[in-house]
């Protein structure tokens, strides 16, 4: 299950490296992860098994007031893992997308509106407020850390995530556990969103992998060479 923590393999830091750290630390500009302003957690699951779900911890960004990317970590701590990305596109700009790349993204109405999507620490009022643009939107998720197998690095193929869609979905246990160490309650915030809406013309029949399973796989082919690449300069 999603609280899985690994333990990774290696020496402990040592005291140079981490007096290197705080060198560059203060020297050092961080431009992107500076635009981090919300935390958000939430639940994946592998777009090709339901049964492995993830909690997953984003630190987001806004791009503009269309866009914004998230890093996802296995939890708040300050030693969490960082399993994967997640980018969030509002309704416009996901119409605009292929249909061949429609499938790769999922809704965030139901995660919404059923309160397991939440901002930990937000007043309910304030929390809302976003969760009403955020509740219209579409998420491209990649994992590539499957810490649900226990794994202690990040092996094997990246993978697309969903998100839940409906009751009956997440499991019990794990919904309890999240409630209890943040001291929320689901069923009551359902309640309090019950007013949002989702995408303005409905959840688009090719977004959540068009209720199929979708699962990352590996072939061969060919490598161009790099005599077949333009010449910048003669």
């Amino acid at each position: 299950m999603s609280t899985a923590h690994p333990e990774v393999p290696g020496d402990p830091t040592q005291m140079g490296t981490a007096i290197l750290e705080k060198t560059t630390a203060a020297i050092q500009g961080f431009g992107p992860t500076n635009k981090i302003h919300q935390h958000l957690c939430a639940f994946h699951f592998y777009s090709d098994d339901m049964s492995r779900q993830v909690e997953a911890h984003h630190f987001c960004g806004h791009q503009n007031e269309e866009m914004r990317q998230c890093l996802i970590y296995n939890s708040s701590e300050a030693d969490a893992r960082l399993i994967g990305i997640e980018y969030i596109i509002s309704e416009e700009l996901f119409m605009t997308l292929p249909d061949e790349e429609k499938p790769l993204w999922h809704t965030h109405e139901f995660e919404v509106k059923s309160g397991v999507l939440f901002m930990p620490g937000i007043p309910g009022p304030i929390e809302r407020q976003d969760l009403e643009k955020v509740c219209k939107t579409y998420g491209k998720t990649i994992h590539f850390w499957q810490i649900d197998r226990g794994d202690n690095l990040p092996v094997g193929l990246p993978q697309i995530m969903m998100a839940l869609t409906r009751d009956g979905q997440l499991y019990p246990n794990l919904a309890q556990d999240v409630e209890e160490r943040y001291g929320i309650s689901f069923e009551k915030e359902r309640e309090n969103r019950a007013y949002m809406m989702g995408p303005e013309k409905g959840i688009h029949p090719l977004a959540n992998a068009a209720g199929k399973g979708l699962k990352t796989n590996l072939r061969e082919t060919e490598c161009k060479p790099v005599d077949a690449v333009p010449r910048v300069f003669v």
